[in-house]
């Protein structure tokens, strides 16, 4: 199966009879200056590499939800653990740059979305059909648990389904029932972000019928004169080579080592040192806005040519006021799993093991939360103005982030500087 970049050949997975595939780069990719590496585990600097190395990025390219991987592989028609089968049928749009089996179109190729009804009918056709799998034309995938689909969006603002190779260029999700709020929930995190400085994708949100949606712009998609060109990226769970069922460091899903949030500082240091301290922000905006599932597969690095920084922040949720949530955050600080336990000689240990001076810890998550209370006022004001509108919960997230916010300033006033 050829991989590509656009028009361009990338490499090949081989499947030689009675062994394990293997991916190759084409000479001429290894020969292109602006040519890109796949995953920054697979460096251009090997023309061949196995497939230990290759089924973690490969598998991180699916969505982990068993019940979607299975209704995708039913509406397809090939087993649901064969990577290669799925991937060769639902991979032409991914999360990154690179198409699989067939080559990715600059242009602008769509199924139209005909008003609010047809909508409506797709987002409840995702659970049974999730990315549309089995539409003629339609081939994309997307990481991660949440229901979504890859759309585009058009100059006057219309929505179409992405087919035959071309890409998308936003990320449509829809609310759901067990998250009440959600769609305000993740517009006011991203929004928020934007406005303490940290670098977020564009969203809004918008309402089909009954429904309500979150249209959030993809950052990986550039618009080039008049084309959608599509850039590089991975997550951490490629960066470091782990499954995504690895992805939380107390995760039960996976028997062998898991992610820790200090294994992808070092990471991140190996490839470029420069975006340290933008990983570190990232994880302490994802803390004090209570949001527990800021995981390894969400974070995640472009990759440009040779070079390696921080994506944008995304995926961002506040899990503080919904019950039954888990009040553990995926990654540890220093020793705490709960953002309620964590005090300023934790944040001085972590600040420590991922490299930087103790009291750096301390000083950046109070910067934090005295950002972040200075413009959740304004975040909030500019979600309810979205097309969706105010919801019922969207004072609650609020105010568990303020409370966040305001315990952590608490704890740090009265921090000794002992670590």
């Amino acid at each position: 199966m050829k991989l590509y970049f656009e028009d361009l050949e990338v490499g090949e997975i081989e499947t030689p009879d009675g062994e394990a595939p293997y991916f190759e780069y084409a000479d001429a990719w290894l020969a292109d200056v602006d040519a890109f590496p796949l995953s920054s585990t697979m460096p251009k600097s090997e023309k061949r590499h196995g497939w230990r190395t290759l089924a973690p990025w490969l598998i991180n390219l699916l969505p982990e939800n068993s019940d979607d991987l299975k209704a995708i592989a039913r509406n397809l028609d090939v087993p649901s653990e064969d990577v290669l089968a799925l991937l060769e049928r639902v991979g032409r749009d991914t999360s990154g740059a690179i198409s699989f089996a067939q080559r990715g179109e600059r242009g602008a190729d769509v199924i139209p979305v005909n008003g609010e009804g047809d909508l409506v009918r797709i987002i409840e056709e995702l659970p049974a059909k999730p990315f549309l799998a089995g539409d003629e034309g339609v081939s994309m995938s997307l990481a991660g648990v949440q229901t979504k689909l890859a759309v585009r969006v058009s100059e006057d603002g219309c929505l179409g389904i992405p087919i035959n190779g071309a890409a998308s260029s936003h990320i449509l999700k829809p609310d759901s029932p067990r998250l009440a709020g959600g769609v305000q929930n993740e517009a006011l995190c991203l929004t928020l972000a934007r406005l303490c400085g940290i670098e977020a994708p564009e969203v809004t949100t918008g309402r089909a019928g009954e429904r309500t949606y979150l249209l959030v712009t993809r950052y990986d998609r550039v618009m080039s004169g008049k084309d959608l060109r599509r850039t590089h990226q991975e997550d951490f769970c490629q960066a470091l080579g782990y499954p995504p069922s690895a992805k939380y460091q107390h995760g039960a899903g996976y028997k062998g080592k898991k992610v820790k949030f200090r294994d992808m500082m070092d990471r991140l240091r190996a490839l470029n040192p420069s975006e340290a301290e933008t990983l570190w922000d990232r994880m302490v905006f994802n803390v004090l806005c209570c949001n527990t599932d800021a995981h390894a597969k969400n974070y995640s690095i472009h990759i440009f040519g040779d070079a390696y920084e921080m994506t944008p922040i995304y995926d961002v949720m506040c899990a503080e006021a919904w019950p039954g949530i888990t009040p553990y955050l995926a990654f540890d600080v220093d020793s705490q799993r709960k953002w309620r336990d964590i005090e300023g000689r934790h944040w001085a240990r972590e600040a420590r093991a991922c490299g930087f001076a103790a009291r750096f810890g301390p000083e950046s998550a109070g910067n934090m939360a005295r950002r972040i209370l200075s413009n959740l006022d304004e975040a909030v004001a500019l979600v309810r103005d979205m097309p969706a509108g105010e919801h019922a919960m969207l004072g609650e997230f609020q105010g568990a982030i303020r409370g966040c916010c305001d315990h952590t300033l608490k704890v740090l006033n009265r921090y000794d500087g002992k670590v």
